[in-house]
Formats: C-alpha cells, structure tokens, sequence
C-alpha cells in the first residue's frame, strides 16, 4: 500500500468526495447520479490514487467497509466505496461477494455471463430469481464507516441482451421493465438499480452529515 497525499481540491472542498472505483461504466453511473447536487465526485483514477485494497469479507458489507476504511486512513479524506455482485438462486447464491473474481479475476464478462447462462439453461423461468446487491460504505477520518444497502431483483434472461451497462447486465432481466439493464439508458438503471437505490441512501446520509 503505497502512501497517498491528499490532493487541494480534496482538502479544502468537503463537498468533493473520493469514489474508491476505477470500474469507468460504474463511475459513470455515479457521476450521473450525483448530477444536480453539491457533491463532485472523483474516483481513484481521477485523483491518481493507487492502492489495492484485499476484499476478503464474507459479505458485501464487509468488503465495501473495509475498502472505504483502508483508503480514507490512507488518503486523509473522506471516501465512497461499494461493493456488488450478482446473487442467482439457483446456484445458491453465486457468484455473490465472488461477482468481480467469478471464473477469474481478468475474465472478459461476456465470457462470465455465456457461463450463467449454461450453467442455467434447464432452470425455468420462475426458478431463474436473481438479485443485484450494493452496499455503500461512508468513511470519514475520526469517524465510524457508515454502510447502507440497495437490492433489484429479477431473473436470469435466456440469453444477453443489450449494449449498455457493464457486468452482469446483458443477462439480468427485469420484468417490470421488460428488459435487461443492459437495455436501460443510465438514467432508467439509476432510477430501479441496486446501485442507485444505495446511491439514494448514501445521499441522504451525506446530507445528514
């Protein structure tokens, strides 16, 4: 872990806030999200930070609070940090906290989800329930991390479906959508997504701060 210096603009603008991602299709749905409020938010890439944090937690709680921990102790500032994942019934809950390192951790993701889609091509429609998970972890110096949690359920589609996105989008189906996030435009996902339903909870927490 290297040593990190705080940028000015960090230091002097409690509004700005550290994002601890270099997912760029994540960050984009971030900074769209936080459009329109006080708040401008960089991420490690943006600032030039690096450090890799280990995400050895048993659940995704665990994973983002200690991400978010480990780098405001470093930086010195406060920092937003996630963690997500893909949770398929019936394959008891895989890939879960295992989302980012399913089949590897440099596998291309149309490669992870053809291999979901195998896995699950005799699973019914009504057995194909799935969840996306978020949780967003709040770390501030001198401060307890703040985690909350955001959900979307749906299915597994057939087969994928849809350009946008990233991840496990092409082959995650929302009924009440008729689509697949991978479908939606950003501003559609935020409004239904796990993330933008955490998004919505670390706003207010930040609000309250």
């Amino acid at each position: 872990m290297g040593l990190l210096t705080p940028t000015t603009l960090l230091m002097n603008n409690a509004d700005t806030i550290l994002f601890a991602t270099r997912n760029k299709g994540k960050m984009a749905e971030i900074k769209k999200y936080f459009q329109g409020t006080k708040y401008h938010i960089l991420s490690l890439d943006d600032m030039g930070v690096d450090i890799n944090v280990v995400e050895d937690g048993a659940t995704f709680e665990e994973n983002a609070a200690k991400k978010a921990a480990e780098i405001c102790h470093a930086a010195g500032v406060m920092v937003l940090a996630d963690d997500s994942g893909l949770v398929v019934d019936a394959m008891a809950g895989a890939p879960g906290v295992d989302s980012a390192n399913f089949l590897g951790t440099d596998t291309p993701y149309n490669v992870r989800n053809l291999c979901i889609l195998r896995m699950m091509a005799d699973v019914p429609y009504q057995k194909r329930t799935a969840r996306f998970v978020c949780v967003i972890a709040i770390a501030r110096p001198g401060h307890d991390v703040i985690t909350v949690r955001g959900e979307l359920s749906g299915f597994i589609s057939q087969e994928m479906h849809g350009e946008g996105g990233f991840g496990y989008d092409p082959i995650f189906f929302v009924a009440q959508k008729g689509k697949t996030t991978a479908q939606m435009t950003i501003e559609e996902k935020n409004a239904v997504s796990h993330r933008g339903a955490a998004l919505a909870l670390a706003l207010k927490e930040l609000d309250a701060l």
